[in-house]
């Protein structure tokens, strides 16, 4: 099993704490981001991690490489050009195609979810990809049937919608949590080159392949994307620790 960290974001929603270092290494409880990442990964047993980076880039390969991991940790350098997360994963796939099932996770998500869970869901609903959603307020929204099978996406401030498959009508919406676990089968199915995102790969791929999501009731999850929310989070993981 390995992982993807993605964290070749610009962190411009962070401000001021982005603007001398990446996302990546912003802090939380006194450790960046991407330590409690790692952490995440190594505690759910991943045997190799590779992280994206762009920008600030050469302060996380110098983070990453200056510390003592329990796993090996590859970087996969978009400093001439940042590829979204589609692009991203298309580029680390030397690292990932031979895994047998692969993590990719947000660099800046702080959650209290069961990876082995989710991993378990995966494999038994023999999926292409799983995308951990949750039941929260935002503006854009991806499209689940009853079977939690992708259907389409939409954003509700604008009315822009993508219809993926024919239950796209019936189907509910639930907000992505930024973590997936993929078939490493996931690269044969992919045809985009460059920058791309992969969400629009699953809805592409969502009417001939099993593109499901996982609903994530865990008691903590939260985007560390902005000033405030690194300070909620920062609350929260001195209670859990207290």
């Amino acid at each position: 099993m390995k992982a993807i960290i993605f964290s070749a974001g610009l962190g411009t929603r962070l401000k001021h704490l982005s603007e001398n270092c990446p996302k990546a290494l912003v802090k939380v409880n006194g450790s960046p981001l991407l330590w409690h990442a790692i952490n995440k990964l190594i505690a759910t047993g991943v045997e190799q991690i590779v992280v994206n980076t762009h920008h600030f880039s050469e302060q996380v390969v110098d983070y990453v490489y200056s510390n003592k991991w329990e796993v090996p940790i590859s970087i996969s350098n978009e400093s001439d050009l940042l590829l979204d997360t589609g692009g991203g994963l298309l580029k680390a796939s030397d690292f990932l195609k031979d895994a047998s099932t692969i993590i990719a996770y947000n660099v800046d998500i702080l959650s209290s979810i069961d990876l082995l869970e989710v991993i378990k869901y995966h494999n038994t609903n023999s999926a292409l990809a799983t995308l951990v959603v949750r039941d929260r307020k935002t503006s854009r929204y991806l499209l689940f049937d009853k079977a939690m099978g992708l259907s389409g996406w939409k954003n509700f401030d604008t009315g822009i919608e993508i219809i993926a498959t024919e239950q796209y009508r019936n189907s509910s919406p639930f907000a992505f949590s930024g973590i997936q676990i993929l078939s490493p089968l996931i690269f044969e199915k992919i045809t985009e080159t460059g920058k791309f995102s992969i969400t629009k790969l699953y809805l592409r791929l969502a009417e001939s392949e099993k593109i499901i999501g996982y609903y994530d009731q865990s008691d903590f999850w939260i985007d560390a994307g902005k000033p405030e929310q690194i300070e909620i989070a920062e609350k929260h993981l001195k209670q859990r620790n207290a």
